[in-house]
Formats: C-alpha cells, sequence, structure tokens
C-alpha cells in the first residue's frame, strides 16, 4: 500500500475538485470514489481544522458542460464555483463514443475535438482555481513527436500550450515520448507505467505461470519500446527479446511507413511463456504478426499487455487470431474508453488503473513526494516469489496490500 502516513503528515495544497471530461465520466467517478474512500478510513487528521475544509467529502467531481451550437461551435461551462480549487482536469482525447450535433449530423468526437474542449475547461477556470492539473492518459498527438521533413510538431505545441494557459501539473501514462516535455522545461510533467498492474492482472487471470528467467521472457515489438521491455523484465527477473522492424520508407500508407518484415533479436524462446509489452495497440495489426511470429518459434503462450487498447479496426482481427492460436490473453487498462464488447471477449483482461490514478491525485493535492505512490521493485519480487511457490491466495493478498 502507498505510504499513507506521509499525506497524514503535510496539509493540502487547497481543496480538491475534480472535473471528468464525458470523455472520462466512467474512470472519473471510479477515482472520485476510491479518493473518497481514501480520506473517510485512512486519512485521519481533519478534524476541525479550516485547513482541511472540504477535505472528506463524498463527491470531488465538478459540474461543467461544453455544450454546442447548431454550427458545430462550442464553449466551456463550469457549474460551481472552482475558486481556490486544487483542480484536477481527466480527459480521454481518443473516445470516439461522445458525439454532438452540427448542421444536423451526428459527429463523433475526434482526439482534436476532445483537445478544444479541455482547453474551453482551462479557460473557463483560469483564474480562479489554486492550480489547474490536467490529466491526459493518452498523451494527444503522442505520436506526432519529432520531425523527420517538413512537419508539424503536434505533441510538443499541445504541451507548451497547456502550460501558456496557466496549468500547474501536467499527469500522462506510458507517453510514447516523454521528451516532448523539454517544450516546457520548467513545467510539471509526470508520466507513470502499467507495468504493476500488468503483473496483476497476469496473477490473478493466470494461476500457472512461473516468472522467473527459464520460463519467461519480455519482448519487445520494436525497438522504440525496449526501454520499457527491459524494466518490466528486469523487475521480473526475466529475459528480454525484440523485434526490428523493417520499413518500406518509399511509401507511406495510413500515416506511416508500412512493416516489410519483423526480425527478431534475442535467446530461443522454445516452451517459454512470452509477454509482449508495449504502449499500445492501435489497429493491431503489427501486434497480431508480432505474436504469430512469437508462436512460429515455440513460445509456449503468448500474452500482450499494452497501456492503451485503441483496436481501431474492431475486434474482429483478434477474435481470428486467438481462434488461430497466436495470442493467449490481451491485457489492457481502462485509462482509455472500451468498446463495450471487449469485456465479454474470452481473450481480454483488464488492468484496472483508477485506484492507482486516486493515489496519485491524492498525493499531488497533498504536494507529497509521487516516490511514495509506487509498488518498491524489492515487493514486487516478494509478491512473485509468493506466486512462483503457489502461494496464490498470499500473493493476491500481498496485491491487494500494496493498492
Amino acid at each position: 500500500m502507498p505510504n499513507f502516513d506521509k499525506l497524514d503528515q503535510s496539509l493540502p495544497v487547497a481543496p480538491l475538485g475534480i472535473i471528468a471530461m464525458k470523455s472520462a465520466e466512467g474512470l472519473g467517478k471510479k477515482v472520485n470514489d476510491y479518493i473518497a474512500s481514501f480520506r473517510r478510513e485512512i486519512h485521519t487528521n481533519q478534524g476541525k481544522n479550516p485547513v482541511f475544509r472540504g477535505y472528506s467529502e463524498d463527491n470531488y467531481l465538478i459540474d461543467y458542460d461544453c455544450p454546442r451550437f447548431g454550427s458545430g461551435e462550442g464553449k466551456g461551462e463550469i457549474k460551481q464555483s472552482v475558486r481556490g480549487v486544487d483542480l484536477f482536469i481527466i480527459t480521454d482525447v481518443c473516445n470516439p463514443s461522445v458525439t454532438y450535433k452540427m448542421y444536423g449530423f451526428e459527429n463523433h468526437m475526434s482526439p482534436d475535438d476532445h483537445y478544444q474542449d479541455l482547453k474551453r475547461i482551462i479557460m473557463a477556470a483560469d483564474g480562479k482555481a489554486k492550480r489547474i492539473n490536467v490529466i491526459m492518459p493518452f498523451l494527444y498527438e503522442g505520436r506526432q513527436h519529432k520531425r523527420t521533413g517538413w512537419e508539424s510538431l503536434d505533441a510538443a505545441v499541445m504541451f507548451a500550450e497547456l502550460y501558456e494557459m496557466g496549468i500547474s501539473n501536467f499527469i500522462t501514462f506510458d507517453a510514447h515520448d516523454p521528451r516532448i516535455s523539454n517544450s516546457a522545461p520548467i513545467g510539471g510533467f509526470d508520466n507513470f507505467l502499467a507495468s504493476y498492474q500488468f503483473l496483476k492482472s497476469l496473477m490473478r487471470g493466470i494461476d500457472d505461470l512461473t516468472i522467473d528467467k527459464e520460463h519467461l521472457v519480455v519482448i519487445s515489438p520494436d525497438e522504440g519500446a525496449l526501454d520499457r521491455a527491459v524494466y518490466f523484465a528486469g523487475v521480473l527477473g526475466a529475459d528480454t527479446g525484440m523485434f526490428y522492424k523493417r520499413r518500406d520508407y518509399s511509401r507511406i500508407v495510413n500515416g506511416s511507413n508500412p512493416i516489410v518484415a519483423h526480425e527478431f533479436l534475442g535467446d530461443k524462446i522454445d516452451g517459454k511463456d512470452a509477454i509482449i509489452i508495449d504502449d499500445m495497440i492501435s489497429s493491431g495489426s503489427s501486434m497480431i504478426d508480432t505474436a504469430a511470429k512469437i508462436r512460429e518459434k515455440g513460445a509456449r503462450r503468448v500474452f500482450i499487455c499494452t497501456t492503451f487498447g485503441l483496436f481501431t479496426n474492431g475486434l474482429e482481427m483478434f477474435d481470428r487470431a486467438y481462434e488461430n492460436g497466436s495470442f493467449d490473453k490481451v491485457i489492457t487498462t481502462n485509462l482509455t474508453w472500451q468498446p463495450p464488447e471487449l469485456k465479454e471477449r474470452e481473450w481480454f483482461l483488464e488492468a484496472d488503473m483508477s485506484k492507482f490514478l486516486a493515489t496519485i491525485i491524492d498525493f499531488i493535492n497533498h504536494d507529497a513526494s509521487l516516490s511514495g505512490v509506487t509498488t518498491p521493485t524489492e515487493k514486487i519480487r516478494e509478491i512473485v516469489a509468493k506466486y512462483n511457490s503457489r502461494e496464490l491466495q498470499t500473493a493476491v493478498e500481498m496485491i491487494e496490500g500494496e493498492e
């Protein structure tokens, strides 16, 4: 469990307020419920001190709206006072299920639309809130992070723009390239990984893994995800491998150079369980191809762990690959919108991030060190040892305790 004792020794920056944009309403409600639970059951120092005004509440969610005119233009409205509030705005820029009317047509909101609504709410709160903190799990335009020709640098411009608008902290998860923080170098930028939540989901969903170097390999599907795979493998004490994507740089298809072949770099994986870890599943074709290649190399089972499961081309491709034996499970987080039918799939496991995100908000509201939020490597290895010895109940109890 995070060290909440540190919070009882510190003061909150200001009363807490959360705006969960329509794109993140479900996640925002779960986060709110966890924070309310923390402050009822764990934090005990508020008493009647006016410094702790509004500290322990059942609801921290603030009512807002982003209505649209018939032309498609919009505005942001905050429907209750946020003066002096430490405001956290949660948004999911990749939620296509939110719609609006324009000239009578039903439009699904794009990442650009979600980003504009975020800015509208920041404008509505600026000058009133004590601080404005933005939580954007999927980094807007995170894949357009570098310039290789006459191209826009969308992610860097977004980050700099938000700080010019007056935000204090920016929280994201598994950023495609966290170096975009260089565009606002004196701004607060926190980038968290879902590695521990992946481990929890695997332990709860698969009861016969052996997590060590002889039985498990963690694989990066490309060179860009290698650091992530090396960290996860190091924590688990497993081996590491990588696929190198050979691309055809003479053509561009759907905005990127098509992959010609996947080349594997690493030791033999015959008979081992393999975990593919990456930041996202977009269409999924590259991930399925990688999983199939690993299976061809003799892997016993293949588990896919990605922070963001976008499934932009639907789920049928994964259904077919699962039936063909290309992989065994897909684990993704609930940090982005998930198609309702995804949770019905036999091959799907969810890594719930809401409690972790609630803890992050609680610590930032106290200006406490976020090092107390993460689970130490030594504790993870202790949990893994309990799991490997088939003390499954003890391992699950330890996992629950670390939450």
